[in-house]
């Protein structure tokens, strides 16, 4: 069989996906019809995490290298339509320091207003730093940031104002990994707010069905080294309702290459090694998963355990393109969506994947980076690879980004998307230090 050919069946198996998870979405959209305003109102965390008829995604909305550029209603509503013909009713957003987050609550509301039947759910993050966290000064991170306290009651408030949408509230977002330089902070800081969370809702000043937890590297919640095994992170399992981990196969294709460079028995075709990888990336993020849940059994402790980042960008001039690790293109971004998605609905597992949309800002001065690229719509609303079926179905036919109607990136053309593809086993340079 030759390359080319490789490259149709394995196209077709990813399309065969595709069909699965648009047969999903019928479903889901189907189901949508017949719930009524009322019983939407009622629906919790509890019910909706490990649904996957609920399925979830990261989402900034920002469209330009600055966050100063504040996205409009209108934008964002925009955006919640995008992801609502995904599919995805639950959003995570990541602070509430400007008006994004806020936004974007208003946004859904007016959507529900103008549908009631609109669905849309969000897991609400507070921006959690330590002491000279982003300064000139020495970051120290056994003391928090004073403006901690303030992020955690806006969220509050907002969490109030919206009950019907927020259904979670993340105190933190990789927070206590120790390689979060600028900001990290102690277990017993996110403990510290956790608990004052738990405390308003048996005090009836927040939802008792509402949610709380930390959005964490796997690492951080004790799948990792055991300098993270420390008593405060104990009693953080303890105190949140469930544990949000973040596993990022993609970035270890360079940190930790072993299993990103493993041979694939016999097969010389070139397609099947790339296929092969794509496996081992879901296996090793199933590996960081088992890691936190058999940390998590040690301690005596039974909680849920939900995906709050895992994604695969599809594009990079750095440690992860072809004068690197050769991990990021289109096609292993599907791969991986398709193989996590899979998974995690299997198990009943929420996963919030990463990212809906590309975020120009997180590299500004360098738009190959892979940090801008992980979407799965680009910032001028064009529609990767994973996605091309559902625009041939016209699934996206009345929608629009920013005046931009949504159509296939490289113009469609596969074998030009394809060409963009490299065979991890077959790096002859070193990668990048």
């Amino acid at each position: 069989m030759t390359q080319s050919d490789q490259i149709s069946k394995n196209s077709k198996g990813i399309k065969c996906l595709l069909f699965i998870w648009s047969v999903l979405l019928m479903f889901s959209s189907c189901k949508q019809t017949k719930v009524e305003s009322d019983s939407i109102q009622t629906v919790n965390a509890m019910s909706i995490l490990g649904d996957s008829t609920y399925l979830a995604i990261s989402y900034g909305g920002y469209r330009t290298i600055s966050r100063d550029t504040q996205p409009s209603i209108q934008d964002l509503k925009e955006d919640m339509l995008l992801l609502s013909t995904l599919g995805i009713k639950l959003i995570r957003t990541y602070n509430v320091q400007r008006k994004h987050a806020s936004n974007v609550l208003q946004a859904i509301s007016e959507l529900k207003k103008e549908n009631n039947a609109f669905e849309m759910y969000v897991m609400l993050g507070a921006w959690i730093d330590c002491k000279n966290a982003w300064t000139d000064l020495e970051p120290d991170h056994n003391v928090e940031s004073e403006e901690n306290a303030s992020e955690i009651a806006r969220a509050v408030e907002l969490a109030n104002l919206y009950p019907d949408i927020v259904k979670i509230i993340a105190v933190g977002n990789e927070a206590m990994v120790k390689w979060a330089a600028p900001y990290y902070v102690q277990p017993g800081v996110i403990l510290k707010w956790v608990n004052h969370l738990q405390d308003l809702k048996s005090k009836s000043k927040l939802s008792k069905d509402l949610w709380i937890t930390s959005s964490d590297n796997f690492a951080s919640w004790g799948g990792g080294s055991e300098e993270y095994h420390v008593e405060d992170l104990s009693k953080l399992i303890h105190a949140v309702d469930f544990i949000s981990m973040h596993t990022y196969p993609m970035h270890d294709t360079h940190y930790n290459p072993e299993f990103w460079n493993e041979s694939n028995g016999d097969s010389d075709s070139e397609i099947d090694q790339i296929n092969a990888a794509m496996l081992r990336a879901k296996s090793y993020a199933q590996s960081q998963y088992k890691s936190v849940f058999e940390y998590m059994k040690s301690l005596g402790i039974d909680k849920p355990i939900h995906i709050g980042e895992t994604g695969w960008a599809s594009h990079s001039d750095g440690f992860y393109g072809k004068d690197g690790s050769r991990a990021c293109d289109e096609y292993k971004q599907a791969l991986y969506h398709n193989h996590i998605r899979e998974w995690t609905n299997k198990a009943g597992i929420s996963c919030f994947y990463f990212q809906a949309i590309d975020e120009p800002w997180k590299d500004a001065n360098n738009p190959n980076g892979s940090e801008n690229n992980f979407g799965l719509f680009t910032v001028d609303g064009k529609a990767k690879y994973l996605i091309w079926d559902l625009v041939d179905e016209g699934a996206f036919k009345e929608l629009n980004r920013g005046g931009s109607k949504i159509e296939k990136t490289f113009k469609g053309d596969e074998s030009m998307m394809m060409k963009t593809v490299y065979n991890p086993l077959l790096t002859k340079e070193p990668v990048l230090e």
